[in-house]
């Protein structure tokens, strides 16, 4: 894996937070990396989908064409858990009592030296884990036509919860 840091859902859906500051966050941090890249697991991908297939057909629909053109336009690497990730989720001490998907991304991202990108509490809330929240400049903004659909797929708006 590359020096990318690793995001969770919660940063890829973050972009469309009701709460203004996460959403503003995170787009902004994936605006600054869109060429850099960031890396993301198939799992945290499939939670993303859960989420939204969870609203009305309509919010869908505006959704979907910003995610497809973003995962195939920005450097967005997508990577499998691997057995060292298991273990070290399952073993680690400082993981224990998380739910499964963020020891698991917690994992991932120690096993490669890299930071877990994330805006779960429950994460920082914990001392000595690889986890940073979203920063970036605040002009930042993504090149088009993403920037159009972005503005489109905001008809999806996600409560904190569900992140």
């Amino acid at each position: 894996m590359s020096s990318s840091p690793l995001i969770d859902a919660s940063v890829f859906m973050g972009m469309h937070a009701q709460d203004d500051v996460t959403r503003l966050a995170c787009v902004s941090f994936m605006a600054d990396r869109f060429d850099a890249g960031v890396v993301i697991s198939w799992e945290q991908i499939g939670r993303c989908d859960a989420i939204v297939w969870s609203y009305a057909r309509d919010v869908q629909d505006a959704y979907y064409p910003f995610m497809d053109v973003l995962h195939s336009t920005m450097s967005l690497t997508r990577r499998p858990y691997d057995a060292g990730d298991l273990e070290l989720a399952l073993r680690d001490s400082r993981l224990v009592g998380l739910p499964l998907h963020e020891a698991l991304a917690v994992a991932m991202a120690a096993n490669r030296g890299v930071c877990l990108v994330t805006t779960s509490a429950r994460l920082h809330e914990r001392r000595g884990l690889p986890v940073r929240r979203p920063v970036g400049s605040p002009a930042a903004d993504f090149p088009e036509p993403v920037a159009g659909l972005y503005a489109e797929s905001l008809r999806l708006h996600v409560d904190g919860s569900e992140l």
